[in-house]
């Protein structure tokens, strides 16, 4: 989905597009390999309608967009799966490149008739819902891949008494009670256990 800046008039510029099964699937698969090679599962089980509204402000753009996401993912503790819908709600600053150069070149020039030397960061929290653009074009998949990465969830339980897996055996607790001892022994102790103690 790609919007031109010409298209954004003086009210603004409303949109209500689909946004691809496959789409919403990429973004859950980058989650999955950025997790330090840990798979975690989440699979799209659904289109999802992006609902946007664009606005020309101080030579930029204002972003404010949701959308839906509806996705299934194993429970954490009994692995069967779970439906998630996930709501995605996010308003971004789109800041022009060369805007964002010029600011970078005057931050240089003052530092440099100010002495300063050594700056002590260049992060300031008002540009954490920055994103820059080329000025011309704005494409929205990206900007929608990282919102639904950041929308979703850090530990899914399929409900909150869920008693998971039996450590020994593997049955789902939730079906049914195993035969397992509950009281698991660490092996290197065991040997204490036939201690007589007077």
């Amino acid at each position: 989905m790609v919007v031109k800046i010409e298209q954004i008039r003086e009210e603004g510029l409303r949109l209500d597009e689909p946004v691809s099964t496959a789409l919403i699937q990429e973004a859950l698969d980058l989650d999955a390999r950025s997790a330090a090679g840990a798979e975690l599962g989440f699979k799209a089980t659904g289109p999802a309608r992006l609902k946007a509204f664009l606005r020309k402000v101080s030579g930029g753009v204002l972003l404010e967009g949701s959308l839906d996401v509806q996705a299934s993912i194993p429970c954490k503790r009994c692995v069967t799966d779970v439906k998630l819908d996930i709501p995605v709600r996010f308003t971004l600053n789109l800041v022009p490149e060369s805007l964002v150069r010029r600011d970078a070149e005057d931050e240089v020039e003052e530092a440099v008739r100010g002495g300063e030397g050594e700056s002590e960061g260049s992060f300031d929290l008002q540009d954490t819902d920055e994103e820059v653009f080329n000025g011309k074009t704005i494409d929205l998949d990206p900007i929608v891949r990282e919102q639904v990465l950041l929308a979703l969830p850090m530990s899914v339980v399929c409900s909150e008494d869920c008693q998971g897996l039996c450590a020994q055996c593997g049955q789902n607790l939730n079906e049914k009670k195993c035969g397992c001892e509950q009281r698991v022994i660490d092996p290197r102790l065991a040997a204490l256990k036939d201690i007589k103690l007077n």
